[in-house]
């Protein structure tokens, strides 16, 4: 950071806080990570200088035979890693690559089903507040209330009656396996296209230790970070390509044009400009590292952590949500721990813990306040903590929650969580 030292040292100062604090910190955010220092390297390269609108091969603008060999170079990889047909590496983020793919399967006015937010879906799967529940009808299929899981003979239930055009499954604080046979044997019965938004379980996909969507999906889509480990983007897949099948024609030549070339123009002209090579750079290199096998015992780790650390909350009489995880995703219902999720966020965040808060399925408190919060391990595990580590980082939060208005009981839980992560260095090198 030599030059913005010299340039900007206001800047400097702020960014040598935010490495301080991520040094320092419990990273516990199940949608956050530490990316490698290449992919850093590359993030904030030279690849940011050059507009490339367009795709390769079919750019916009001259000088791009470089950064055409950086996208194609991110897409062979990404398809080698999921296994799949055809791949968009320019989504600038997973919402993005959702909207493009709305763009392409539906019109205007279309009802999709997806998981509720308040169980688990996200913004993107019909949230009122969110562009997909203002332009299209969503039908939110919810969890079981004793289980924890999503019901699917209710979510038949509703396909049946709604008949939508697409069904979504995935979600941002769902813990289990995404069951993607079951949704594929309801999309089959009804008609209905099958998403699935990998973005949250999508290196552990990769790494083999979560069902694979390709089988059974239409469309893919994922972001790039979570515990992919890349840079911050998104992503669209498909495992087979083939004709759409909704009457969109090439307008010189007559031909049925193939899904690809349509979600390749939603994305580019429809909702996107330029594409940001540096970042697409970056996660060239960040699916070059998933397919190591390296990777495969780092996806096994999260999860072999998120459940110690689950297991180590039940122990401790938490309320986890379907009472355990298959993922990196911990969901815990404080109600009989007599804290909201805002508060306890704000305890745990003053002892150097980092965690949200998070709706839980039937919560009777507002997404401003919430009754849970949610964990998650991609990051401390890229640190490389392991089950040990998760029993002591359980503890802490267990005495950050039970007396979070004691600031001398927080600090001491704070010289802790300061003295594991000074053993667990993030950047080796690095100065902090």
């Amino acid at each position: 950071m030599s030059y913005i030292k010299k340039i900007d040292p206001e800047l400097f100062e702020i960014i040598k806080r935010e490495q301080n604090r991520e040094h320092n910190t419990l990273e516990l955010i199940a949608s956050e990570n530490f990316t490698s220092p290449a992919i850093l390297e590359a993030a904030g390269g030279i690849m940011t200088n050059k507009y490339a609108e367009g795709y390769p091969g079919k750019r916009y603008y001259g000088g791009c035979v470089h950064v055409d060999e950086a996208e194609n170079l991110a897409v062979d990889r990404l398809k080698k890693l999921f296994k799949v047909e055809y791949a968009n590496v320019q989504p600038h983020s997973g919402s993005q690559a959702n909207m493009a793919v709305f763009m392409t399967f539906l019109s205007v006015g279309d009802t999709v089903m997806g998981l509720d937010l308040a169980h688990g879906g996200h913004l993107t799967h019909g949230s009122p507040v969110n562009f997909s529940g203002q332009l299209y009808n969503f039908v939110n299929y919810q969890v079981d209330e004793l289980t924890g899981r999503v019901d699917f003979d209710k979510v038949r239930e509703l396909a049946k009656k709604h008949k939508p055009k697409m069904i979504i499954c995935g979600g941002s604080a769902y813990p289990r396996f995404i069951e993607f046979d079951k949704f594929y044997e309801i999309a089959k019965e009804i008609g209905a296209f099958l998403m699935a938004d990998i973005a949250h379980p999508s290196g552990l996909i990769a790494a083999g230790v979560h069902p694979s969507p390709v089988p059974y999906c239409d469309v893919i889509t994922s972001t790039t970070h979570k515990t992919l480990r890349g840079p911050r983007g998104g992503i669209i897949m498909m495992g087979k390509d083939r004709e759409n099948t909704w009457g969109k024609i090439a307008p010189k030549s007559g031909r049925v044009k193939m899904i690809s070339e349509l979600l390749d123009s939603s994305v580019m002209p429809g909702i996107q400009g330029g594409p940001l090579m540096h970042i697409i750079s970056a996660k060239a290199i960040a699916f070059g590292e998933a397919i190591k096998d390296d990777f495969k015992v780092y996806a096994n780790q999260i999860v072999k952590n998120a459940k110690m650390m689950a297991q180590e909350f039940i122990d401790m009489d938490y309320d986890i949500v379907s009472g355990g995880t298959d993922t990196h995703v911990i969901l815990m219902d404080l109600s009989n721990k007599n804290i909201s999720g805002k508060a306890a966020e704000k305890a745990l965040e003053k002892a150097g813990i980092t965690v949200n808060k998070n709706m839980v399925p039937f919560d009777k408190r507002s997404p401003f306040i919430t009754s849970g919060i949610r964990v998650g391990t991609p990051a401390i595990t890229t640190r490389n903590m392991k089950t040990d580590e998760m029993k002591k980082i359980a503890k802490l939060i267990d005495m950050v929650i039970n007396d979070p208005d004691n600031d001398d009981s927080i600090q001491k839980v704070k010289s802790q969580v300061e003295e594991l992560c000074e053993s667990f260095p993030i950047y080796e090198g690095i100065s902090h």
